[in-house]
């Protein structure tokens, strides 16, 4: 697809899929791939940063509390009025990420889906007995 065909695709249509590998370069692949795709939705650029931290920390927790197979996708959606960025990881993963014996340190874990939470005009989680989907919304400008 063309960037003047994906400008012209309505919202919601055009649908990107990017398998990740449980690997140690598994984050920063996807996140150059999502780059050179957010290139061509001539987004603004806080809104693509905000796209690729997203991205980063749903991959991240699919990839540290899942069980593979996991994807990532992304599509355009209206989100009250604006254009955003649907990001969608799924994996064979519980809803919940397994409860560590002990905490994990503040400075250093725990704070993705809270980052998630806060760079998104709306975010949640979708499981079935298949495995689970956490998602967020990302305004796009």
């Amino acid at each position: 697809m063309t960037v003047a065909q994906l400008d012209a695709a309505p919202h919601g249509e055009v649908d990107h899929a990017f398998p990740l590998l449980h690997t140690p370069g598994a984050v920063s692949a996807v996140r150059r791939r999502v780059h050179r795709l957010l290139g061509g939705w001539n987004l603004p650029a806080e809104a693509a940063d905000d796209v690729l931290l997203v991205v980063s920390e749903l991959v991240t927790n699919a990839l540290v509390h899942a069980r593979p197979p996991a994807t990532l996708r992304l599509w355009r959606v209206p989100v009250d009025g604006h254009g955003a960025v649907h990001v969608e990881v799924s994996d064979l993963g519980p809803a919940a990420p397994p409860t560590p014996g002990a905490a994990p340190d503040p400075d250093e874990h725990g704070r993705g889906l809270g980052i998630v939470t806060a760079l998104s005009a709306r975010c949640g989680v979708r499981a079935d007995r298949t495995g689970t989907s956490r998602w967020a919304e990302v305004l796009a400008g």
